[in-house]
């Protein structure tokens, strides 16, 4: 959902959004500009969706893409309610924030590239 939805029209309107979309105001991010801004919440939405999906490199891009939902949630979203009642809100940010840390915590299934590139190391005895 986030990859179809959010980080692919991200990516096919970036020539639109770049100059007006959003710079964090976190003094370790506030040093970017709009355009830099839009590549990294693209970043966070498209790449690290994708890489979640395929369970390739899967705690990094939880991580990434938990900071993607925690900055939409309390920078972007800061001054809108909670809950949605028809407008933006902070609780389709959180929505997504709560598995990431799930995969986060849990790591990548059985069923990943992670799981098959770990057993072809546990062989060769690294």
């Amino acid at each position: 959902m986030m990859l179809i939805g959010h980080g692919l029209p991200k990516l096919q309107g970036f020539s639109k959004m770049k100059d007006g979309f959003p710079v964090p105001s976190l003094p370790p991010l506030n040093f970017m500009s709009p355009p830099i801004s839009l590549v990294a919440c693209i970043g966070g939405e498209l790449v690290a969706s994708a890489l979640l999906i395929l369970g390739f490199m899967t705690r990094p891009a939880a991580f990434i893409f938990c900071f993607t939902m925690v900055i939409a949630a309390f920078e972007i979203h800061a001054g809108d309610p909670w809950f949605s009642k028809g407008g933006a809100s902070k609780e389709l940010a959180l929505l997504y924030l709560i598995p990431g840390v799930a995969i986060l915590l849990a790591g990548a299934g059985s069923y990943s590239f992670d799981a098959v590139i770990y057993k072809g190391e546990k062989r060769r005895g690294w």
